[in-house]
């Protein structure tokens, strides 16, 4: 795990977008008094500008909002690929509102006014989530980059072995000699971190380079 992402993991930051500034102002406020780090936009389009969505944490949002309303940012953020968990809030909810936004990934869906404690719960519930989805994302990130590394000979020995093919079958296979298999074998187990072939299973199936069993 890299100090960046390391440090940027222990700051979640919860982020209040309502065009009412003194509903969005009493939102950071409950939050702050339980020692939960929150920021308030007063539009999709000043979220989307000057957020660093590299921060881990969620997003509280207004559904009814002028020029690009909550249901809509929740779209953008898809299009856009922000991971960012969705808290809809809102005075004006309807039941088919709330369970198009949860269809589409909503955290949870709250009419206003919210009772606190509730809403602190929530935002460290989804904010924990994030942290966790950002670690595994990057873990994974990390094993791709390491297979990026082998040769092309070494992934297609990997993959057999990952298969639980015998070094003997692979050189037959592939038309090669055994110990020639035996050497592309260790550097790539090596390269990898795997001493098996479960565990290059494994690890191939995180990567999406063969299907999970």
């Amino acid at each position: 795990m890299t100090e960046e992402l390391s440090s940027r993991a222990l700051r979640p930051l919860a982020r209040v977008i309502d065009d009412e500034e003194t509903v969005r102002n009493s939102t950071v406020f409950t939050l702050r008094v339980a020692g939960i780090e929150a920021v308030a936009y007063e539009s999709a389009a000043a979220f989307l500008e000057n957020d660093d969505i590299r921060t881990p944490g969620c997003v509280i949002l207004d559904v009814r909002m002028p020029d690009m309303n909550g249901l809509e940012l929740q779209d953008e953020m898809l299009r856009r690929g922000i991971d960012l968990p969705i808290v809809f809030l809102t005075g004006h909810g309807d039941i088919s509102m709330a369970v198009m936004a949860l269809q589409k990934g909503a955290g949870d869906f709250c009419e206003k006014p919210v009772e606190p404690e509730r809403l602190r719960q929530t935002v460290r519930r989804l904010s924990d989530q994030n942290i966790e989805a950002r670690k595994e994302k990057f873990r994974i990130d990390m094993m791709r980059s390491a297979f990026e590394t082998l040769t092309q000979r070494e992934k297609e020995i990997i993959r057999l072995v990952a298969d639980d093919k015998l070094n003997k079958v692979i050189a037959i296979d592939l038309g090669i000699q055994e110990h020639t298999v035996k050497i592309h074998r260790a550097n790539a187990c090596k390269k990898l971190g795997v001493r098996s072939a479960l565990e290059a299973h494994k690890y191939l199936a995180a990567i999406g380079e063969i299907a999970s069993s």
